[in-house]
């Protein structure tokens, strides 16, 4: 399993790679394998300020739906639209191509709530 060392992760297996006051945030190596073949995301938060643990969009996989959640309190700058011809980059590249929103974090402290690539492989392992 691929789980980069320069990133954040959630509880509900969202990654977050800041840059700035601006982040990626997208789903782990870890949660494409459970879902399966993904075949759509639907972000319709574009533009709008979220609190963290807020619900920012839903990604479909074949077997089931599952809500997707901020990981940083921050405004939702960019959906990554080429997902919208090509979900499946979730499952190839989900570190990269695959990535789903790009945030304006409001407070980049809320990083520092989030485990680290060791706490997240723990949990995992739990």
């Amino acid at each position: 399993m691929n789980l980069p060392e320069n990133l954040k992760y959630t509880k509900d297996h969202e990654w977050i790679r800041a840059e700035g006051n601006e982040a990626f945030v997208g789903i782990t190596d870890f949660a494409q394998g459970e879902l399966g073949d993904i075949v759509f995301v639907e972000i319709e938060t574009e533009g709008e300020k979220l609190s963290k643990g807020d619900t920012f969009g839903t990604i479909e996989a074949v077997k089931t739906v599952s809500d997707l959640f901020m990981p940083v309190g921050g405004e939702v700058l960019e959906f990554n639209t080429t997902l919208e011809d090509a979900p499946e980059l979730v499952n190839k590249d989900p570190y990269g191509e695959g990535w789903l929103i790009r945030i304006s974090m409001e407070d980049a402290a809320e990083l520092g709530d989030l485990m680290n690539v060791a706490e997240y492989k723990a949990m995992l392992e739990a």
